[in-house]
């Protein structure tokens, strides 16, 4: 058996990962001199560019189209993009609503600029594709040909965990919260991939996530304080593993309980086709 190919004498799936790795250090380090030499800062749009880019690359080496794992920019593209915006809304709106209900969390009106809005939808939008393309996209597609479907979700979900466990507020029972919720919204963005085939619905599911908990909802995303439409008001005697506290509802209870539930809904809703 070689080590470098396979039967068919193509490069093994986990050595396109290390090749992915290279060029994505490739091309980040001289954005991060340049940013260094003039002083402008390294954006998550950047950042986005970037893995992309990455991505785009090595598919041009196996020659093969970036939509193989994106998918095609069409219709369906479209519904599947819909379909995880319209559940990662729910994933957020439906413990606000449950807090609410109990009386642990209210809502007054935000004074915040249009112009603040449209910067933050921007900024989920960029997150959302910067992090899908990266975890759920070239990575995720030669993990589950080395090592199977399940292995490559566990291993990408530690990875997801790894980089936000420094993230503010991670600290006492909410980054127990925290930890579990996280690890397992990795699975649930990848079962979203597996249900579509595309990178479609886990962005729209990454993205209004991120943008009903921080830009209409006001609380804090991933420990980032947010300016919302809305202002959250949390009673004082209600416990942070209930609301979340400052890292946001992703480390609530509420949140934890959505994360499974829609885990199972997109889960249950077609056999995957990899194994």
């Amino acid at each position: 058996m070689h080590i470098f190919y396979n039967s068919s004498r193509q490069i093994r799936s986990i050595w396109w990962v290390a090749i992915f790795v290279l060029i994505l250090a490739g091309l980040t380090f001289p954005f991060i001199l340049l940013s260094n030499k003039y002083k402008w800062e390294l954006t998550l749009l950047h950042q986005a560019i970037i893995v992309v880019a990455a991505s785009w690359i090595c598919q041009l080496l196996r020659k093969r189209p970036l939509s193989e794992f994106s998918g095609q920019l069409n219709v369906a593209w479209g519904k599947n993009f819909l379909l995880g915006s319209l559940l990662g809304a729910v994933l957020m709106l439906a413990p606000a609503f449950l807090l609410w209900i109990i009386g642990f969390v209210s809502w007054k009106m935000n004074a915040v600029e249009p112009s603040s809005i449209l910067s933050a939808t921007g900024l989920f939008i960029a997150v959302a594709i910067a992090e899908e393309f990266l975890f759920r996209g070239f990575v995720f597609q030669r993990l589950i040909e080395s090592i199977g479907t399940w292995g490559a979700q566990l291993l990408l979900a530690a990875y997801f965990l790894l980089i936000h466990a420094n993230n503010p507020g991670m600290e006492g029972t909410i980054r127990i919260v925290a930890s579990v919720n996280i690890f397992l919204a990795s699975i649930m963005f990848g079962l979203a991939f597996l249900r579509s085939g595309s990178l479609a619905m886990p962005i729209g599911l990454h993205f209004m996530a991120n943008w009903v908990q921080g830009t209409l909802l006001g609380f804090g995303v991933s420990g980032d304080d947010q300016s919302g439409i809305f202002k959250p008001v949390i009673d004082a005697s209600a416990p942070p593993w209930m609301t979340g506290g400052a890292f946001g509802l992703e480390a609530s209870i509420p949140g934890l309980i959505c994360v499974v539930g829609i885990s199972v809904l997109i889960y249950r809703r077609r056999i995957m086709k990899r194994n």
